[in-house]
């Protein structure tokens, strides 16, 4: 039994280098808040980011649509969040209430990376709920 667990670390070890198994050994100790700064760092360090393209919003926007007999000048409206305040998790709830097709860390990168499009061509009135929902949570917004 003990030659099966030596053949089955060994495997183990062969998918990974030793400087990575050390590393992920290390990441596993760590807390949630800690995995948090860490993936902030190595965005900062590697100049990239997590967070989902702004067009992953597009599709909502595209659904909802021109209004039907809209006058076309000033009839769709773009929603811009410009900061998320200081409530980051009840702007994050909000836009996912927004756009339910946005996952916890799309919601997340677009409240560290504002500006943020949220809708993009959308109804006077969809643009009205986004935006109110938005200013509820704390966040400043911009109509354009």
């Amino acid at each position: 039994m003990t030659d099966i667990k030596a053949t089955k670390e060994e495997k183990k070890e062969s998918k990974v280098s030793s400087k990575v198994e050390k590393l992920v050994s290390e990441i596993a100790e760590l807390s949630v808040m800690d995995l948090s700064e860490l993936v902030k760092a190595l965005q900062d360090k590697l100049g990239v980011s997590a967070a989902a393209p702004v067009a992953a919003v597009a599709p909502v926007a595209a659904a909802a649509g021109p209004a039907a007999g809209a006058p076309a000048a000033g009839a769709n409206q773009t929603v811009i969040m410009t900061n998320a305040g200081a409530n980051k998790i009840g702007v994050i709830k909000a836009l996912r209430e927004i756009n339910q097709n946005l996952t916890l860390m799309d919601a997340k990168g677009m409240t560290e990376t504002v500006p943020a499009e949220i809708l993009k061509d959308a109804k006077a009135e969809d643009v009205k709920v986004a935006s109110e929902k938005l200013k509820a949570a704390g966040a400043t917004v911009e109509l354009k």
